[in-house]
């Protein structure tokens, strides 16, 4: 099993296990590989070492401490991202492409008021904006949306 250091083109980075680099290829090839935050397939493999020379880093100075700060910051943050999109799923109900008419609906008193989310094109969007309905584009990577293992 290969645990490979990941990251998409909009910069997420998470790991990903394969059964061998020819599995990673294969799987990158068919799009099956998904960035959890953004749901991006454009994904590609960082460099990882499995050793670090420890006596060269400390010669260095302290960049190398900086650097885990900011990854830190950078997991923390990608860690609440995926918190808020969980709970925003099970919070939810999902109208699909229905989402333009059901919060038409809510807003003017002919159904019940929930959180909802689906699909609206931008002019759809753009028009519930005009009417005074307050709308958000939250993008949910799709990987969310099943089970998570």
């Amino acid at each position: 099993m290969k645990v490979l250091d990941l990251e998409c083109c909009n910069s997420h980075v998470f790991e990903g296990w394969f059964a061998s680099e020819e599995d990673f290829l294969s799987q990158r090839e068919r799009s099956l590989i998904e960035c959890p935050i953004c749901g991006t397939a454009i994904v590609t493999k960082k460099l990882s070492a499995p050793r670090l020379s420890l006596a060269r880093l400390a010669s260095e100075g302290p960049a190398p401490q900086e650097t885990v700060a900011v990854a830190g910051v950078e997991q923390s943050l990608q860690a609440a991202w995926m918190s808020l999109a969980r709970r925003v799923l099970a919070s939810t109900d999902d109208v699909g492409e229905r989402f333009a008419e059901e919060a038409r609906k809510m807003h003017y008193g002919e159904s019940k008021e929930r959180g909802i989310r689906g699909q609206a094109s931008r002019a759809e969007a753009e028009s519930l904006l005009d009417e005074g309905i307050s709308v958000m584009q939250l993008p949910l990577p799709e990987a969310l949306k099943g089970r998570l293992q």
